[in-house]
């Protein structure tokens, strides 16, 4: 019989009890962030609500599946057996919802998720020389990335509580009675009247009163409130969920004022296999791929941090051979979330957090996360609830859970030297000034070719490329661990 006491706290078996119960935190941990991408990817696609409560479905089961692969591992290649929860990266929703805006519904749907195969499989190639690009991506880079990243999904949650300045939110509307104009200008025309020209649209003049309705900003600043008092007060676990906390909150007083509707939800079943390929065969297209990839190459430097931060507080020193193992899952995670009609799969800063906070270190417990994950992604209800919550409510979460991705940004570029480098201030006033160019200016590719406009209407992508490329040109490209590690210590909130 084995020692227990040379077993590695990582690989230790914990009773059934604890293990549930801890797996359980991990997962209200992530839960907030880990459908966020969906709602917002799928509303951008202007998918339906069983759409838009499948593709929630989907990723909770893949973060399940994904999860257990990273922390259980496979074979000595595949996994970094370390206790990471796994779920979709905020890095990637800038280009997904530029995609999704270009082509709306299921065809754009298909294009996304062949972009995200097709990257997945890159980064499966890429991730044995991982190592050679890290010294491209300086905290000064990936700082500022992410800060960008954050600024950018602040829109996202900006238009979740006032409505998206398109459709049935919009600010203003067409006037109806110079609607019933045109209609009538186009049957005279049709009798041999003046024709009316190709194309002639009317411009919306009158105020949409469902726009910025005072009622749904109220809630917006219940969910704020609550969120920002739970953080203050809540202790242990409460405090770590703040954002999941303050969204039930809003939930259940949008519940009672009548303005939360769960017909959905009624109808929805209680299981449901996830099956892939939902909306038909992807669809491949090389630029969108070169999008995607570039998101993925950010997104495994920053899994190399977070694995090197996680080995330091494990106590597991992670080899370059592990490192290599786990950087793999990345791109095969994302391969799977692809074919599962889902997203871009990362390590979750917040459950490495939460590592240091109980001081459990077994994988184990992200294991039982990844089950109970992958059970609640098979029942239909779950996903429906999420989709019936209103965007009002998320918005106030929205601002936090956003904000947080800009405010660990800056974060990270606290540990850069500006005082006795001052070409580092260039590097990131351009990079940002890059980032913000489609937030502020989006029509500013429309003389542009047609076939880079996927690289070009993130300001995500855009702000990656003057990062690397300006950092390249003052600093030259090199790589400290150190830094890394530093790096994805502060990296708690994306």
């Amino acid at each position: 019989m084995s020692d227990a006491s040379s077993i590695h706290p990582v690989d230790e078996r914990l009773p059934t009890g604890r293990l549930a119960t801890l797996g359980i935190q991990h997962v209200l941990v992530m839960y907030g962030g880990a459908v966020a991408v969906p709602l917002i990817v799928g509303r951008a696609l202007q998918l339906s609500p069983q759409d838009v409560a499948f593709l929630i479905s989907a990723d909770l089961f893949v973060c399940g599946i994904v999860t257990i692969i990273q922390s259980l591992g496979f074979g000595r290649h595949v996994g970094i057996r370390l206790p990471v929860m796994m779920g979709v990266t905020f890095a990637s929703v800038g280009p997904m919802v530029s995609m999704a805006n270009a082509v709306p519904g299921t065809e754009g749907a298909r294009m996304i998720f062949g972009a995200i195969i097709g990257a997945g499989f890159i980064a499966l190639l890429l991730a044995p020389v991982m190592g050679r690009l890290l010294r491209f991506f300086p905290p000064i880079v990936t700082g500022t990335i992410i800060l960008v990243i954050g600024v950018s999904l602040m829109r996202v949650g900006i238009n979740w509580i006032f409505g998206n300045p398109f459709g049935p939110t919009a600010p203003k509307l067409v006037d109806p009675a110079h609607s019933e104009w045109l209609a009538q200008m186009k049957t005279l025309a049709e009798t041999g009247g003046p024709a009316v020209p190709d194309g002639l649209a009317l411009a919306p003049s009158v105020p949409n009163p469902i726009y910025a309705e005072p009622g749904h900003i109220a809630l917006s600043a219940l969910v704020l409130v609550s969120i920002l008092l739970i953080a203050r007060f809540g202790r242990g676990l409460i405090s770590n969920i703040a954002v999941l906390c303050g969204v039930i909150i809003g939930c259940l007083a949008a519940s009672i004022l009548g303005m939360m509707h769960f017909d959905r939800v009624s109808d929805a079943g209680w299981f449901a296999v996830v099956t892939p390929l939902h909306f038909g065969m992807p669809i491949f297209d090389p630029v969108l791929i070169a999008t995607m990839t570039l998101v993925m190459i950010v997104v495994m430097i920053e899994s190399t941090g977070m694995f090197l931060a996680l080995g330091e507080i494990t106590g597991r020193q992670v080899s370059q051979q592990q490192l290599t193992a786990g950087l793999r899952v990345d791109g095969i995670g994302t391969m799977i979330g692809g074919l599962f009609n889902t997203f871009p799969y990362t390590s979750f800063s917040q459950n490495v957090g939460l590592v240091g906070v109980t001081g459990v270190k077994s994988r184990h417990v992200c294991v039982a996360g990844g089950i109970i994950m992958i059970v609640l992604g098979l029942i239909p209800k779950m996903g429906a609830l999420v989709e019936a919550v209103p965007t009002f409510v998320l918005g106030g979460a929205g601002l936090v859970m956003f904000g947080m991705v800009a405010a660990t940004g800056v974060r990270i570029l606290s540990t850069v030297d500006f005082k006795s480098s001052r070409n580092n201030l260039f590097i990131v006033a351009v990079s940002v000034g890059f980032g913000l160019i489609p937030l502020l200016a989006p029509n500013y590719l429309m003389w542009m070719p047609h076939a880079i406009h996927p690289i070009i209407e993130s300001g995500i992508v855009l702000a990656s490329i003057a990062a690397v490329v300006l950092n390249a040109f003052f600093n030259g490209v090199r790589f400290e661990q150190a830094s890394a590690i530093d790096a994805a210590r502060l990296a708690d909130s994306h």
